[in-house]
């Protein structure tokens, strides 16, 4: 009988700002900080609410990693000032995230535009974002990370619903440019995905690995159906298994939207999450 792989240091963890989102920023930094988990991933709104700078400044302060920042993306408009107001929130949010000391912007792709079904011309119209973005990111070291979403969010927030479609779209530009994110919820049921997470890291495309459990039945608003390591039918540590054999050693993020979490006391959460990660990640 084969061992039991080693559970992954608590060195590699990462909580996301919205698996405990009742929590302020400086909560969470206290709470990370007592609890020995070095680095956090953040979202946009909740950072510009509190503040780019002072941002940076905190987590310097305690002593932690960012290790992503979300979100970028929403490219798919197909023309005049909605698609030019993307762009210019994407430039925004790469000088956020060179600021707060990530080298990584998580790309949520965007949805059909009103009207349309059209998947293929809104794909390309991100590959022609990234085009214009993919320069100005790593001229200040960041790596926009494409994320593929779950084919159910393919109509209104992503049109990259697989791995494959991904890095189709991330390899028509240089590895320091674009990169893709592996999330367990919306990649566990594809049968391609092994083979998809090692051409990443092959190419040196692994940007980002996060983990949520798939639970059903989903909730009515399904993007909060995201559940804690271990609630659901997720494999996690076979899917940590496959990106270390693709040369990953970058953090581990637990990035979970969840209501039933977010009711709860944050520090009980926080706890939680790592005794999850220490036994299935």
């Amino acid at each position: 009988m084969s061992p039991e792989p080693a559970p992954v240091p608590l060195s590699r963890l990462s909580v996301n700002q919205e698996t405990i989102k009742q929590w302020s920023l400086p909560e969470l930094a206290e709470g990370c900080a007592k609890e020995g988990i070095p680095a956090v991933g953040l979202w946009r709104a909740p950072v510009q609410k509190y503040g780019v700078e002072r941002t940076a400044r905190l987590m310097r302060d305690t002593g932690l990693t960012v290790t992503s920042l979300c979100r970028g993306g929403f490219f798919t408009d197909i023309e005049g000032a909605p698609r030019a107001r993307a762009l210019d929130d994407n430039r925004e949010a790469v000088d956020e995230a060179a600021a707060l000391g990530t080298d990584t912007l998580v790309l949520v792709s965007g949805g059909l535009p009103p009207g349309s079904k059209d998947l293929s011309g809104a794909r390309e119209r991100i590959a022609d974002a990234l085009a214009v973005l993919g320069p100005y990111a790593e001229e200040r070291g960041v790596r926009l990370a494409i994320e593929p979403l779950h084919p159910m969010f393919a109509s209104d927030r992503c049109v990259v619903s697989t791995l494959g479609q991904a890095l189709d779209i991330a390899e028509r530009f240089p590895a320091q440019q674009v990169g893709v994110v592996v999330d367990t919820y919306h990649v566990w049921w594809d049968d391609q995905a092994p083979a998809q997470i090692a051409r990443a890291g092959a190419g040196g495309r692994l940007a980002a690995f996060q983990l949520a459990d798939w639970i059903t039945p989903l909730p009515a608003g399904v993007l909060l159906g995201r559940g804690q390591l271990g609630d659901g039918s997720v494999d996690f540590r076979a899917f940590r298994d496959l990106v270390d054999a693709a040369g990953y050693r970058g953090p581990i993020e637990v990035e979970i939207f969840n209501e039933e979490l977010w009711a709860r006391d944050g520090g009980e959460v926080l706890r939680e999450t790592a005794e999850r990660f220490r036994a299935h990640a």
